[in-house]
């Protein structure tokens, strides 16, 4: 084997098997410019699954992937797995198995990793998620939209390994795809790092989701909770992250949780004063999700059942965090005040 190049690179794949993998691997294997050294698979499902993983290697790509067991531990595990199980090239980019790499991914890679500097931790890409232009996005649309102007997301996002070795990779208390992107990112700032936004592109198509999914997706306040105890209350600051709607989750849930309280004490007036907060609380949160939608039938009336559901939901997910977090010591060393993303890197002409 040769003497790996500054440039050259290993992508990691954490998958579940979906359809959408072989998407993936098949942009990556079509697109203009150098193709990674290696192409590490992890093999996320519970290791009692014993199928082949249900994916159609390009040919272009075979030789040069592996597949490994994640053993069912979250992504933030199953990137550590596949980083560390990969040839030692001096860059890793990590992609989720939903994406797509853009036709010039490979050349505009290339043109990321020669502009960056020795200091330079890691290189975003530029994520888009088409909605459907004809008509209002749904709830659901509007969430996976976030992510075209979330920091640091490990959708594609290239890190150097010296930098990943330095901060031992992901933390993986982190089980969801859910702020272990964050995380990384704040511990490699703190640790004297940059961050840059590179010129690749990437798609993130809307993957199908059921009426369910805005209740689901509340067990991510466990994991705020981790991040506090990490990073400070100003974490959000430093992330640049949304803060979300947690404290009115927390409010709602209270009214109601105290309204059954007075009305189980015979306090008739005060139960019903409370329940009429609770029902403001979600009549407001429903509709501020319901106005910006397309306000079909069927979409008004999973914002309205889930908008009751939220908040206990959010609650209860944030105090399981603060019982099972509240050991976690906060970081020796935390980032500046402000931590701001660097300038768009410098594209090296090409020949």
């Amino acid at each position: 084997m040769t003497s790996p190049t500054a440039a050259d690179h290993t992508v990691v794949i954490p998958t579940l098997g979906r359809p959408s993998l072989t998407a993936c691997l098949r942009a990556l294997a079509e697109a203009e410019g150098p193709p990674p050294l290696q192409v590490v698979l992890v093999d996320d499902r519970p290791l009692d699954d014993c199928t082949p993983l249900p994916a159609d290697i390009p040919e272009a790509l075979r030789d040069r992937t592996k597949v490994v067991p994640g053993c069912a531990r979250g992504p933030a595990a199953a990137r550590n797995t596949g980083w560390r199980a990969a040839d030692a090239t001096p860059w890793v980019v990590f992609l989720d198995d939903d994406v797509v790499p853009g036709p010039t991914w490979g050349t505009d890679l290339a043109a990321d990793l020669a502009a960056a500097s020795p200091r330079t931790a890691g290189i975003t890409a530029r994520i888009a998620v088409p909605v459907p232009p004809e008509r209002r996005s749904t709830d659901w649309e509007r969430n996976t939209a976030g992510l075209a102007t979330a920091k640091w997301i490990t959708a594609d996002m290239a890190y150097r390994r010296d930098a990943l070795e330095s901060v031992d990779g992901f933390d993986e208390r982190f089980r969801r795809a859910f702020r272990e992107d964050a995380d990384l990112a704040l511990r490699v700032l703190a640790a004297g790092w940059t961050l840059a936004a590179g010129t690749r592109r990437t798609t993130h198509p809307v993957r199908p989701a059921g009426r369910w999914v805005s209740v689901r997706l509340q067990a991510g306040n466990a994991d705020d909770v981790l991040m506090t105890r990490k990073h400070g209350r100003d974490w959000w600051h430093h992330a640049d992250a949304p803060r979300g709607r947690l404290p009115r989750h927390l409010a709602v849930t209270a009214a109601a949780g105290a309204s059954l309280a007075c009305a189980a004490a015979g306090r008739r007036g005060a139960a019903l004063a409370l329940a009429g907060v609770w029902a403001a609380g979600t009549a407001e949160f429903a509709w501020a999700r319901i106005a910006p939608g397309p306000r079909t039938r069927d979409e008004v009336v999973t914002m309205a059942v889930t908008s009751a559901l939220i908040p206990s939901a959010a609650a209860g997910h944030w105090l399981r965090g603060l019982v099972r977090h509240r050991r976690v010591a906060p970081l020796s060393v935390r980032p500046a005040p402000a931590v701001p993303l660097a300038e768009p890197l410098p594209v090296p002409e090409r020949v």
